[in-house]
């Protein structure tokens, strides 16, 4: 039988999804980075991971939250330690991309982190992620939304 394989698209959302439960999971545990990442995938199904984009994604922001951080509360209505556990992932995840990933653009990054967001998050959390991701995408990426209008 041959190996299931993904899209580069869909082996890129996995890779947020397994970057969001390690984030999760660490803020959870209080457990270091490789032993979190290690945990991660040795547990959960990675074939059709990009795991080379989930380790980069997971290590930036586990290993320097604040630098993440730093760019992201200016957009939020309220202190970051007041977000859900998932949404303050979400946005870590979409603002290390914004940041670091210009090759994939902001429109994919906003949908990707909404789409995961309705997945794993609260009921309407995806409307807050999309006006934070909104506003912040305006800063990170102008040049970008200006030509998008």
């Amino acid at each position: 039988m041959a190996k299931k394989s993904a899209s580069v698209t869909q082996a890129r959302r996995y890779a947020r999804e397994r970057t969001l439960q390690a984030l999760y999971q660490m803020e959870l545990s209080g457990g270091n980075v490789s032993t979190v990442r290690q945990e991660i995938q040795d547990r959960q199904e990675m074939s059709l991971v990009d795991e080379d984009y989930f380790i980069s994604l997971f290590e930036r922001i586990a290993k320097d939250p604040d630098a993440i951080d730093e760019r992201l509360i200016p957009a939020l209505d309220r202190p970051i330690e007041d977000l859900d556990p998932i949404e303050r992932s979400v946005l870590r995840i979409a603002t290390c991309e914004f940041a670091h990933h210009l090759e994939i653009p902001a429109r994919v990054v906003i949908n990707e982190a909404i789409e995961i967001t309705k997945r794993f998050g609260a009921d309407q959390g995806h409307k807050y992620i999309n006006g934070v991701l909104d506003k912040l995408a305006l800063v990170l990426r102008a040049t970008e939304m200006k030509k998008s209008g």
